[in-house]
């Protein structure tokens, strides 16, 4: 028990639900002291007990947009380290390519919009993204990427493929 009590880190999903060459963004706008706020990201969150990677990227499909994944890509996990939190993250990434449903524009997160693909790195997003979005535009394999942040500024990144 206390060797498991060492593994500590937060687990994450993020999706990017794609359609004619763009990506359903989050603009994080709505919620009070967000890591992510006034940042475009995918959707997803944090695990709920028992749950998989893909349990949890389904359910916050559903929560955040309304939709329900059906063609669903598991890329890649990617580690984040920063001297703001105490420890790592683990963000399972996916991408999706078909769904059923009407998107639900309402998300208590931010505002949702469609954005093209080459569009993306105008916006304001965290500068690791930059690099898993050419992962996920090049890399077919599965992937692990370790971003390490001082503050909001990235300092270092490895790939693993």
């Amino acid at each position: 028990k206390e060797q498991c009590m060492e593994l500590r880190g937060k687990n994450t999903t993020l999706c990017y639900i794609e359609r004619d060459g763009q990506y359903l963004m989050l603009h994080r706008t709505k919620k009070t002291n967000d890591e992510n706020k006034d940042k475009w990201i995918g959707i997803g969150g944090k695990f709920e007990p028992f749950e998989s990677p893909y349990d949890c990227v389904l359910r916050e499909a559903r929560e955040e947009t309304g939709l329900t994944l059906t063609s669903l890509r598991y890329r890649g996990i990617v580690t984040f380290v920063s001297d703001q939190f105490p420890v790592a993250e683990y963000m399972h990434l996916f991408t999706a390519d078909e769904f059923e449903g009407e998107i639900d524009y309402n998300c208590d997160e931010g505002k949702l919009e469609w954005v093209k693909k080459g569009d993306i790195p105008s916006l304001p997003i965290w500068e690791g993204d930059k690099i898993f979005f050419e992962l996920l535009e090049t890399e077919k394999r599965f992937f692990s990427l370790k971003l390490c942040y001082e503050g909001d500024r990235l300092v270092s990144h490895t790939i693993e493929i």
